[in-house]
């Protein structure tokens, strides 16, 4: 019986590392040191040092740090902040955290990303004062037209915080994803690119003053010890995940090349098909945290490769503004609900043999002859 397939392998990243990640790990036990100790703050420095900004702030997942985040860059009750609807609830559900409310734009039909143009028409046309911050979302691996979003957020007095939950290592002209905006968003949840054993996040900046604020929100909006100078909160990146990432990041990059190596069989292996692939824009860096197909047919396609043992994801398969929760009639973006409907994640990650990618083209060619 062939081995099943899956669409991410978290463990297979710890038994990569399991022997760095065990000293890791017991190295902070035997510290005595289990909060906001040194390995928080080596993380914070070596993965700024990585992306290429002044400073990082560890939090206890991604979506406290785009709540954190807008938070800090003064986001009120009341303002309104734009973004997409075909990403995970998570990027809205900090919006709404932070006391502000979500508004939608449309994606670019061939990338799947925030569209800069419907951006700059959207605010052209309302010219609605509350609107004050928008979060582009890097989807899949790769990044928003984010030097064209710069200008039109300049233009319009915008605060830009960038979601790069699955944009570690993403670039455009070799400027990494989370360099561009006033703040950045990380996740480092186990599936991530650069993934934790259990929970954790990062916002991530070139403002001292912003990632100050960040750094009191985390904990209380303490500065000095039991003293909240603001209304903050307990989001903690603890050491022990800290120091596992810490591990991680240093082969992150060989990770990458590996997914990128993936993506190149896939790209190759399936271009006969009649199934959208993902494109890859001149100019930027595809991380390749998702690889991702399009067809009407996407359930069939993944019934099918579910029976031969080949497991599919589906990011994500409601737009949000199409989900019980966030629930709006009065919305339509024809070009978000018809991806939501057609994509299809084929199993990507670094643990994958060669063998196993050409299985999957091969069950993926069976299927569309």
């Amino acid at each position: 019986m062939q081995k099943k397939i899956i669409p991410a392998d978290p463990k297979a990243s710890y038994l990569a590392a399991k022997a760095e990640i065990d000293a890791a790990i017991a190295r902070v036990l035997s510290s005595g040191h289990y909060i906001l100790g040194p390995e928080v703050e080596a993380f914070e420095k070596e993965f700024s040092a990585w992306l290429g900004v002044a400073g990082t702030v560890g939090v206890a997942n991604g979506t406290d740090a785009i709540e954190l985040a807008l938070q800090a860059a003064g986001i009120n009750p009341g303002d309104k902040v734009v973004t997409v609807a075909n990403t995970v609830t998570a990027t809205v559900s900090a919006i709404k955290a932070a006391g502000a409310r979500p508004f939608y734009t449309e994606i670019d039909p061939a990338t799947m990303l925030l569209d800069v143009a419907a951006l700059e028409n959207l605010l052209a046309t309302l010219r609605d004062p509350k609107i004050k911050a928008v979060v582009p979302v890097h989807l899949y691996g790769q990044a928003v037209d984010m030097p064209r979003l710069m200008e039109v957020a300049e233009k319009h007095h915008l605060i830009v915080i960038e979601d790069c939950a699955q944009a570690h290592g993403a670039a455009i002209g070799g400027r990494k994803a989370g360099t561009w905006g006033q703040l950045a968003a990380f996740s480092f949840y186990p599936t991530k690119n650069l993934g934790a054993l259990g929970d954790g996040g990062a916002v991530c900046g070139n403002d001292p003053a912003l990632l100050d604020q960040v750094r009191a929100l985390r904990q209380y909006g303490w500065r000095k010890r039991y003293v909240s100078e603001a209304h903050g909160r307990n989001s903690r990146l603890d050491e022990i995940q800290a120091a596992i990432l810490r591990v991680r990041l240093a082969r992150l990059d060989a990770e990458n090349a590996r997914r990128t190596a993936i993506a190149g069989q896939y790209l190759v292996g399936l271009k006969s098909t009649k199934l959208t692939l993902p494109l890859v824009l001149a100019g930027r860096a595809h991380c390749w945290h998702q690889f991702v197909v399009r067809t009407p047919r996407r359930d069939e396609l993944k019934t099918h490769l579910e029976k031969q043992g080949i497991l599919c994801g589906i990011l994500y398969p409601v737009p949000i503004h199409r989900q019980p929760a966030y629930h709006d009639a009065a919305l339509s973006f024809p070009h978000t609900e018809q991806a939501c409907a057609e994509v299809l994640s084929l199993p990507l990650h670094p643990g994958l043999s060669d063998d196993d990618v050409a299985r999957v083209i091969r069950e993926v060619l069976a299927w569309t002859a």
